[in-house]
Formats: C-alpha cells, structure tokens, sequence
C-alpha cells in the first residue's frame, strides 16, 4: 500500500503572521518550542508504526505540525494543548480537518487520561498510542504519569530534553542512574530513536532533545512483594545518593528499625552495605524490598 500523502503545513513565516494576528508570543515557562522540522516529524511517524485504523493520543497540539503530519496515518487524533490562546489559530489550521482532530484546551498534568481512554474505549476510540513532544518544564511529571497508564498504552513516542533522556536511559552505577531510570526500566523498554539538535524548533531551546521509543510492559520487569514499599526504597535511596545504602536506609527508617537489625538485614540480602545505592539493580532492588517487608 503506498505511503499517505503529506498534507500542507504552516511554514515558518505563516506561523509568524498568525503570531502578529493573534497577538501571540510563546511562554517559557510553558515550554513552548515548536517543532518546524519536517524530517523530524516523519520520523516520528514512522517510529509509531502506524495502522490507518488506529486513533492515537497527542501531548501538545501546539500550531498542528506534528498533527498535520499524523493526520494521514491515523483514524483519529485526540491532542490535548495546555495554552488556550492557540485555539483561534488551530482552529484555522485544522478547520479542514475536523473529522480527523479533536483538541482539548486542558493541562495534562491533571486531566484524567486514564478516564479519558476508558471512556473513549467505549465510544468505540481504542487508544494504544501517545505521542507528544513534552514541554521542558514538566517533563518529569509528565513522564511519571505516563507511567502509570502502562495499563492501557503499549507505546508512547516522546520528545524529551536530552538529559531527562539520559536519565531514562541510564545503567545502575552511572551518574545519571537515579528514580526515573528505576521507574522506566520497571514498566517499560524504551530507545532511543534519534538526537534532535535545537535549529529544528522555533523558537530554539537552549539544550538539544532526544527523541524516545517506550513499549509498556505488560507486567513490570521484575516481580517485587511489595510495590509502594519497593518505591520508598527506591526514592530514599536516591534522596541520598551519595550516601551508604546502610546510611540512606537508617534515615529512612529512622527509630523503627535497629541499625544492628538493618545491617544484618542487608548482608542477608548479599548486598555490601558500604555500597551507594545508585549502584543497585532492579533485581537487587527487588530483594532488598523483600528482606525489608520482612522487618
């Protein structure tokens, strides 16, 4: 079957003119960067493996560039846009496009995906598929709450600072192995598909971005007795990462636990309590959650 044809997108004098008409100008503080490129975006359409049948969910509708070249792959695009003052100007850019868009003018921060996909799953709109190029400044939010819709999404393409990704993608015992390395590694297996450089955006950040696969485990990658308390864990011992496991562990506990009790504890556990933390795999997170649940 051939490829879709691509439709026409704003170009960026077009996008200045609808600025000057609509009094706009982007926020820093919303993170608005604008993705122009248009090799970039069809990289991000193929990475999604796209069936025509399918109905996709979009992070940050921003001028309807990613959107536009979304369009011609896809049953249904829902994409949620945080700034409202954008909605005179999609709607002139989309207005062809009605049937095939909808946009909701809501922060994702606290719109209720996970009702949300329920809801449209009933209405006949099966939703297996995010995509978004994630504003900056909410990122790590944005990214952990992405996390818990491992129930109902099998893959989210993402724009990301290329530090986050970096985190997201770091090993036990590297500088950037922290929480969010833990928590990616725990749902999902996630890529990285390609390193994006500033001039593609407008306006253009400061840092470069990286662009990333996560596929949704369907169960997480180690089994674990006790997921809150494996997550406490986890966020006390890099809370201090530069800290001892044994010295992370006792502030955690605090008076509840002996620190004869917790160090004969962690030794049963085969792990070296002089050890920092940030050393420890998933594996050995799990075991350590499990010797503790036993305190």
């Amino acid at each position: 079957m051939p490829a879709p044809s691509p439709l026409p997108q704003p170009s960026l004098k077009k996008i200045l003119a609808y600025m000057a008409q609509y009094n706009f100008k982007p926020r820093k503080k919303l993170g608005q960067n604008f993705l122009l490129d248009r090799n970039i975006k069809d990289i991000i359409v193929k990475s999604l493996n796209l069936e025509k049948e399918e109905t996709l969910f979009e992070i940050g509708t921003g001028f309807g560039g990613l959107t536009l070249s979304l369009i011609p792959h896809v049953r249904h695009i829902f994409s949620i846009e945080n700034d409202i003052r954008l909605k005179p100007i999609l709607e002139e850019i989309l207005a062809p496009y009605r049937d095939s868009v909808t946009v909701i003018y809501e922060d994702i921060l606290t719109f209720d995906l996970v009702g949300f996909l329920r809801q449209k799953e009933q209405r006949g709109y099966h939703i297996e598929k995010l995509v978004g190029n994630l504003p900056y400044s909410i990122s790590l939010p944005l990214l952990k709450k992405l996390m818990e819709l491992k129930d109902g999404l099998k893959i989210a393409v993402v724009m990301v600072q290329k530090e986050v990704a970096e985190r997201m993608l770091a090993n036990p015992g590297g500088k950037d192995y922290g929480l969010l390395s833990v928590i990616t590694k725990y749902y999902t297996e996630t890529e990285k598909i390609h390193r994006v450089k500033p001039n593609v955006f407008f306006p253009k950040p400061e840092v470069e971005s990286m662009l990333l696969r996560m596929q949704f485990l369907p169960t997480p990658r180690i089994k674990v007795t006790d997921e809150t308390l494996f997550f406490d864990i986890v966020k006390a011992i890099f809370r201090h990462r530069r800290k001892s496991l044994f010295n992370a562990l006792k502030l955690y506990y605090g008076d509840s636990l002996s620190k004869e009790l917790l160090e004969v504890t962690l030794i049963q556990t085969g792990i070296n309590p002089n050890q920092r933390g940030e050393s420890l795999s998933l594996e050995e997170l799990a075991r350590l959650t499990a010797v503790l649940k036993e305190c």
